[in-house]
């Protein structure tokens, strides 16, 4: 599994997730930039990720759903801030009805992924997430943001091998 570190900082309101990945930045940047690669880790393997449009360009937005064990479906959708491919971008990530419309009783984070090549070869990837309090923080702990994200994570060596 690439995941190397999870970093809380109730401080700073952020989350920070660290992977080592044993391809180049360029093959990374492929986990995001296709739609079809994203759906196959995004969502954790007990709710998997459909992607339903994809522009992941500055102004552009991604919609994605995640359908759970029981049938139930969540929205998410990111408004892309910023790209610097192939090394990252920064969104908007948040929740969403079918449409992709935000749904703005739920918390939202602004994203900022980083690809970074390492020393001797690979890839670190950070995904830095920042809430905009302290209590949409909490929110998003408390709906297991951080084990989804870890169980997520847990599948990018499958989709890495299935392209060599």
């Amino acid at each position: 599994m690439p995941l190397t570190d999870v970093h809380k900082d109730l401080d700073a309101l952020t989350m920070t997730i660290t992977a080592e990945l044993d391809v180049p930045v360029e093959r990374a940047w492929q986990l995001f930039a296709d739609p079809r690669q994203l759906e196959r880790w995004w969502g954790p393997p007990t709710y998997p990720a459909t992607v339903h449009a994809h522009d992941l360009v500055p102004g552009g937005r991604v919609h994605y759903s995640m359908t759970g064990p029981e049938g139930d479906t969540h929205h998410g959708y990111w408004d892309v801030l910023t790209v610097d491919a192939p090394y990252g971008f920064q969104i908007e990530d948040g929740f969403a009805d079918e449409s992709a419309v935000p749904d703005d009783d739920l918390p939202s984070s602004r994203m900022t992924v980083r690809l970074d090549p390492r020393d001797g070869g690979g890839t670190r990837m950070s995904i830095i997430s920042t809430f905009a309090t302290a209590e949409s923080m909490a929110e998003m702990l408390q709906m297991g943001v951080e084990e989804g994200f870890k169980a997520a994570l847990g599948q990018i060596d499958e989709v890495l091998a299935a392209s060599r």
